[in-house]
């Protein structure tokens, strides 16, 4: 007994030592609001002394012109982040589905929609790619072709920027759509200062801006419809769904249900519009555009996977994985597996699969997906201002959105995995609630003083400062941010070390036993043969000898991946 009390001691010291560091970084930018809202109370000239009055005037004159504010927003974006690229250098990639959309882009930015398979694909054989019928990233191809045309400008990061651009214009545009000019400029504003240029959404190959962007376009048709039945709106609302069917599908699901519903609803009631308007302005023009878009994907499917209606996303987890993705499937049978990591990988997911079925498990997931959800959209001081949640919550005008997000937050709690770029399609909405809760917050007053537009004020300077700062300190090398940090260096300086040689390699990867199951360094591009650099698993002399006689000709060498990382010939050298 006592024995274990002395054990306990250091992990119940450890815990109370971690809850009072998250506890002191809420405190801190607590008392920084409150200091500001304090100084704009005591000296009420401040706001004009620093000139914030006359940005504020020049802001509300900017977001009376609808289309140009929009633009801005996503001007803005593109140009700070990209000034900043050029200091920095661009992002590299780190984790399995960065490799696998960069696949998806290095095909299309050939001029192909898959690639033929490879005799040598056990060889390398990895994560979220499909090797049969044809060689392919797993993922839908919205997110490989804004990296490709990135790669055919000269680098795929300029597609996803191009991607962060569209995201934060985009939210601007739809917010117009609910909410006054001078309100959806501020969101798109904070859009950028966040998920913009601080966040992975940009600095990284994911899939999180698009479906941002296809969230975003059919949230911002409805209220269009609704007011004037134009089939430009149905239009656009027909391409952000398919923007969603072609990066998150199932989110986009989601979202796209809630709004259906609304739709319909609306439609169907008393506010309506005629059946023959409603037919031919919002109907026909939205099923022609989606019947028009979903050839297409089909027709990509078909060449990829052999069918139009199956996905290489089923191809790729049916051949791979045993956990499944959603709390009421039973897992897949036990698969036979050639690399060790890649078994390590797949029997983690059959066990957090199967935690998630019990209810500790749920609960102890569902709270690691808050925090994750709450790490990217919600840094402090913006979730202050949801203290006006339940004014919110009441407000007559978003009752609709509150319905779409609350069929959307319930699909996501059925999946056993999180990661924040889930909820991207639903980005939009995020911030619609949080501007209706500053607008509620801005009237409030306190002693006839105008507390809450200070508050109000006070939160916005905060959280575009603090970005601003952090921004010049990553760019000063002060104290580098981990967003900006550039991927799998270990990775990039083998790959600049062998860029340098002349002639063409083999590298052959083995791992370290404490390697993170997340990173890979097993990953090519679509031609494989034609690469300066192949990528392959070590598997032993007597396998890795087929891949010597099919490559004659190549250096090859091996490396362990490890916190080092050192490039050493193998065999004869060959």
């Amino acid at each position: 007994m006592v024995g274990s009390d002395m054990w306990n001691l250091p992990l119940a010291a450890g815990m109370m030592t971690h809850a009072f560091t998250w506890l002191m970084k809420f405190l801190k930018p607590v008392a920084i609001v409150a200091l500001v809202v304090y100084l704009q109370i005591r000296f009420p000239q401040i706001w004009a002394w620093l000139g914030l009055a006359r940005l504020e005037e020049l802001g509300k004159k900017i977001a009376g012109g609808r289309s140009l504010s929009v633009f801005l927003v996503g001007l803005s974006l593109f140009m700070v982040r990209g000034a900043g690229a050029l200091i920095l250098g661009v992002p590299l990639p780190h984790y399995h589905d960065e490799f696998s959309y960069l696949l998806a882009a290095d095909t299309f930015a050939h001029g192909r929609l898959t690639n033929p398979p490879h005799p040598m694909w056990v060889h390398f054989e990895t994560f979220h790619v499909i090797w049969r019928p044809t060689y392919m990233s797993m993922y839908p191809p919205g997110q490989g072709l804004i990296l490709a045309l990135g790669e055919v400008l000269g680098n795929p990061w300029i597609g996803q920027l191009l991607a962060s651009a569209l995201m934060c214009a985009a939210v601007c545009w739809m917010l117009q759509g609910w909410i006054p000019s001078r309100w959806a400029l501020l969101g798109g504003v904070l859009v950028v200062a966040r998920l913009g240029l601080l966040s992975y959404f940009t600095n990284g190959y994911w899939s999180a801006c698009l479906p941002a962007v296809g969230g975003a376009l059919i949230l911002g048709a409805l209220p269009r419809i609704q007011h004037g039945a134009r089939r430009l709106d149905a239009a656009i609302m027909a391409i952000g769904l398919s923007i969603l069917a072609n990066t998150r599908p199932y989110e986009g699901f989601l979202l796209g249900l809630g709004v259906a519903i609304a739709l319909l609803a609306w439609m169907l009631g008393k506010n309506g519009p005629p059946v023959q308007v409603s037919l031919a302005r919002i109907v026909l023009p939205l099923v022609l555009m989606l019947a028009l878009l979903a050839t297409w994907t089909g027709y990509y499917y078909y060449r990829v996977t052999g069918s139009p209606f199956r996905m290489t996303y089923d191809v790729n987890r049916e051949m791979y994985a045993m956990g499944r993705y959603f709390i009421w499937q039973k897992p897949w049978p036990q698969k036979t597996y050639h690399h060790a990591k890649m078994q390590a990988q797949y029997e983690r997911e059959l066990r957090e699969a199967t935690e998630y079925k019990t209810l500790r498990g749920f609960i102890r997931r569902g709270r690691g997906k808050l925090y994750y959800f709450w790490q990217v959209y919600l840094v402090p001081p913006l979730p202050f201002v949801l203290i006006a949640l339940p004014c919110a919550a009441r407000d007559r005008r978003l009752r609709v959105p509150w319905m779409i997000g609350g069929i959307f937050v319930i699909g996501l709690a059925v999946e056993v995995w999180f990661l924040p770029h889930y909820f991207a399609p639903a980005t939009a909405l995020l911030y619609l609630f949080l501007m209706q809760c500053m607008r509620h917050l801005r009237w409030f007053r306190w002693r006839e003083r105008p507390v809450g537009l200070a508050f109000v004020r006070a939160v916005c300077v905060v959280y575009v400062a603090t970005v601003l700062l952090r921004m010049g300190m990553a760019v000063a090398h002060v104290h580098p941010e981990k967003e900006w940090q550039h991927g799998d260096l270990g990775r990039a300086a083998i790959v600049q070390e062998l860029d340098a040689l002349p002639g063409k390699d083999v590298v052959l990867v083995k791992y370290a036993p404490d390697f993170d199951l997340d990173r890979e360094w097993v990953f090519n591009g679509a031609d494989i043969d034609g690469s300066k650099i192949v990528w392959a698993r070590d598997m032993g002399p007597e396998k890795n000898q087929e891949l010597l006689d099919y490559y004659r000709g190549r250096k090859f060498w091996m490396v362990e991946a490890d916190g080092e990382a050192r490039l050493e010939p193998y065999g004869d050298g060959r």
